[in-house]
């Protein structure tokens, strides 16, 4: 039942809908739509106007391959968009089988990366295609309207995206300049002025076509819609706009709808519109009695506002004109049942293991503990499938406070902000693990929050390495073996042994992280002990050890996609170093490329790692005879040493290297700068058309630094403009896969 749910919920997303009987034809609006010759069709109105229909019709009649996409609140992510529309994509057009992998891996960078890879994957289709996307207006995060503008920019001549909207569609503006969009909007979907003309007629009623338009919006074309708006007219004078709760409206449908139908089945539908989707036993279960099957059949007969989701007529939701109407119905009958009504569909979703809907529905809830709980408990998880910006998103929802009573989210929290780079946001966190106390079970796995606590403050040592080696010590002996968070501090605990100098118990203690971490499917504590014990056995010479060390890093780095994580920096910083000894100069330059694209993540905040890899990856550029990279990374591992100056032997090693470097007999002239983690970090965003003020916006920094950033950025790639430096990043492995 599990696998079915999923599976079920999934394929709505990603199935074209079935027309409904009796809808208006949109054969003109189809034809006009693919004779444009635009490679992006918008079609913008507000709800109820018959878009849905309007791509429903042209899905079903397109003879190109079509990928569909019914978009929902919940996938307002960049990295859930982008495997929502390769999986679309996937099934449409054969030959693509990686493609979902290439766009979902483990933290991989939704707009550096992934948005690239798709684009490619559209551009090189063998065939046209029409990739459409209903619902685009619940997107409202910043971070997936950048990944579908460069998505588009993948959309071939000869194949279109079609788009659906409530609001304005913020990829239109460039496109018009370009002449490379065709928009359908309000005046364009109205039914034909001379039949609405009829309908308002037969009820007495003289309205111009601007106002039988208008009041079309929220009907979709159907008679009923416009026989109730010219009710509307008569009784007021006027046309007001159209809504689920406006008194005319509301009247209506209570008298035409509600009234008709029995008082069992009134509540029915007052309930269940709490629902964004719906299925028998999930309204059984939000109903607490039998008999939902039968209801929806019923209710689908009577043709009474429900839309089925599947062809096998088992999910469907309500028409949103009448939801809105039964919404308010259940607020103004029922008004303390509503939070009820949605604790127990989070009952429901989340005993059949789809906790991620639940939480949706408990957000809506005043039951703030079992939020924190569940947010908990899937803080993890979600991160780990690349959907960073839903955790955030459910962290900004529960709110600092909220976040900051709970301790444990507080550690998640701070984690999180650790493993994508930000500082600021760790140390905050940090300190707010510092000062809490929780004495109750910890909901992500750990075997309490001390240990919890202790495990993120060793990764971020801040008060140094035997801070850190008592931190992760006491963290191993509260760890029991069966613990998902056993590997973390184990490595946590190698690490400090390797930074006060006990090499050999340092190998000891990343063998069995490794081995641990395997056991529980963690591979970013795999691709870290992997990469240390192979960093190990180059320093003793075992080049043949290292090799394989480094063949079960990288190996888990790539299936999963890890190659913008923090913990994938050492990893490609020792295969470059092997390639060096070898003598494969290509590979070092490969290597070296995925580390330094890569650092912008390892921060301060994971300060072994930090400078570890940096020093690694200056000697290889210093034995190359790049001195200012060599350099750079020496100023980069500087600064961290100014936030974190007490890290044992790394510190001399560090030292150690400057002296090298300083008594070089090579200029400096040789080799340029590197892009700098901040300029890494705008990199991507030159494949928008954003502006400088907007990108300054989306990275938090003033216009001036942003543009500041920018021509370093240019600078360095040896460009002049914002198209040659996307160019030429791409070529040199800064962007895309």
């Amino acid at each position: 039942m599990v696998a079915e749910l999923t599976q079920a919920l999934w394929d709505m997303k990603t199935s074209i809908p079935q027309s409904r009987p009796g809808s208006v034809s949109r054969a003109d609006l189809i034809q006009t739509g693919r004779a444009s010759d635009c490679r992006v069709v918008a079609v913008t109105a507000p709800a109820g106007y018959g878009k849905t229909t309007l791509l429903t019709q042209w899905a079903l009649t397109e003879d190109r391959p079509v990928a569909w996409v019914s978009l929902h609140r919940f996938d307002d992510d960049p990295g859930a968009l982008l495997t929502l529309l390769a999986c679309a994509f996937a099934g449409a057009v054969p030959g693509h089988a990686d493609l979902i992998a290439d766009v979902s891996g483990l933290g991989i960078s939704a707009l550096g990366r992934a948005a690239p890879r798709l684009a490619a994957a559209l551009q090189a289709s063998p065939v046209p295609f029409v990739l459409m996307l209903d619902d685009l207006h619940e997107l409202e995060s910043a971070g997936c309207h950048d990944v579908l503008e460069v998505v588009i920019s993948g959309i071939p001549r000869g194949a279109q995206l079609v788009a659906a909207s409530r609001s304005e569609q913020p990829h239109l503006a460039r496109l018009r300049a370009a002449g490379d969009t065709h928009e359908f909007v309000a005046d364009d979907l109205a039914l034909d002025a001379e039949g609405a003309g009829e309908i308002f007629a037969r009820t007495q009623v003289r309205v111009t076509r601007e106002v039988a338009a208008a009041v079309t919006e929220r009907t979709e074309g159907w008679p009923v819609g416009l026989y109730l708006a010219a009710v509307i007219a008569r009784e007021s004078g006027e046309a007001p706009t159209v809504s689920g709760e406006d008194p005319y409206v509301a009247d209506y449908l209570y008298h035409e709808a509600l009234a008709r139908v029995p008082e069992d089945i009134q509540k029915f539908l007052r309930r269940t519109a709490v629902l964004d989707q719906m299925c028998a036993p999930l309204c059984d279960a939000l109903l607490r009695k039998q008999g939902a099957q039968e209801q929806l059949r019923r209710l689908e007969a009577w043709n009474l506002f429900l839309v089925p989701l599947d062809r096998r007529r088992e999910w469907y939701r309500y028409h949103p004109l009448f939801r809105e109407f039964l919404l308010g119905e259940l607020r103004r009958a029922e008004p303390g049942a509503i939070m009820k009504l949605h604790v127990r569909a989070a009952d429901w979703y989340e005993s059949h293991e789809s906790p991620e809907i639940a939480l949706e529905h408990l957000l809506d809830t005043s039951e703030l503990g079992r939020c924190r709980q569940l947010v908990a408990q899937l803080v993890l998880p979600t991160y780990q499938a690349g959907r960073m910006s839903t955790v955030q998103r459910w962290l900004s929802t529960l709110g600092a406070p909220a976040v900051e009573e709970y301790p444990p989210l507080a550690v998640l929290a701070g984690w999180m902000a650790v493993m994508s780079g930000q500082t600021a946001e760790a140390q905050r966190w940090g300190a707010v693990a510092e000062a809490a106390s929780f004495d109750l079970a910890s909901p992500d796995g750990a075997a309490s929050f001390d240990s919890a606590r202790a495990m993120l403050r060793a990764c971020m040592c801040p008060a140094g390495h035997e801070r850190m080696m008592a931190d992760a010590t006491f963290a191993l002996a509260q760890e029991p073996v069966w613990s998902v968070w056993r590997d973390t501090a184990l490595i946590a605990c190698a690490e400090a042994h390797l930074l006060s100098g006990e090499v050999d118990r340092a190998a000891a203690l990343f063998t069995e992280t490794s081995a641990v971490a395997a056991t529980l499917g963690n591979a970013d504590t795999i691709a870290i002990s992997e990469a240390e014990l192979a960093m190990l056995a180059m320093d003793h010479g075992r080049w043949a050890e290292a090799a394989e060390r480094l063949d079960g890093a990288l190996t888990v780095i790539d299936k999963l996609g890890m190659y913008d994580y923090a913990s994938s920096v050492l990893a490609f910083a020792a295969a470059a170093r092997l390639a060096l000894h070898r003598g494969d100069r290509e590979r070092v330059d490969r290597e070296l490329t995925r580390a330094m694209r890569a650092r912008p993540t390892c921060t301060y905040t994971l300060p072994f790692l930090a400078v570890r890899a940096r020093l690694q990856l200056a000697k290889i550029y210093q034995s190359g005879g790049d001195q200012n990279t060599a350099r750079h990374l020496m100023r980069e591992i500087d600064d961290i040493l100014l936030h974190r100056p007490h890290l044992g032997m790394l510190v001399d090693q560090v030292s150690g290297f400057r002296d090298v470097l300083t008594a070089s007999a090579q200029a400096s002239a040789i080799g340029g700068s590197p892009l700098t983690p901040a300029e890494l970090r705008l990199l991507p965003y030159l494949q928008t058309h954003l502006t400088i003020r907007e990108i300054g916006e989306r990275l938090f920094v003033s216009r001036s630094t942003a543009s500041s950033q920018i021509g370093a950025i240019y600078r360095k790639l040896g460009v002049a403009l914002r198209s040659e430096a996307v160019q030429q990043a791409t070529a040199i492995g800064l962007l895309g896969g």
